[in-house]
């Protein structure tokens, strides 16, 4: 089968002298996004061969702590809703999301009511 299109997603990240980042912009033409900053990406490629996960975290130095956490906390919701779309797999995501909000409870994230 011929690929019918091709798209693109783009990191910039701007280094310190350490090749710690400093600033990061991201370009996604056929989202309309054209360099957003942002703080952090995660990227993760599934390596058939190895069976196993390649994985780049990057976030910049002046990420606070509380965004940080954030991140992490929403992250996970990201994952259970992946495994419940992707793979049917609704009692597991369910289980998932369990351990992100108690999880987010913990890290100050959110309240539950």
């Amino acid at each position: 089968m011929a690929v019918a299109h091709r798209s693109d997603i783009n990191l910039n990240i701007g280094l310190d002298e350490n090749r710690v980042p400093e600033e990061m912009t991201w370009s996604a033409a056929d989202s309309g996004v054209e360099n957003s900053k942002t703080k952090a990406a995660m990227i993760s490629i599934w390596d058939e061969k190895a069976q196993e996960t390649l994985r780049i975290d990057l976030w910049t130095k002046d990420m606070p702590l509380d965004q940080m956490k954030k991140y992490i906390h929403q992250n996970i919701m990201a994952l259970a809703d992946t495994l419940e779309r992707a793979g049917g797999e609704a009692d597991y995501a369910k289980d998932l999301r369990e351990y992100a909000m108690d999880l987010g409870e913990k890290m100050n994230v959110l309240k539950r009511g």
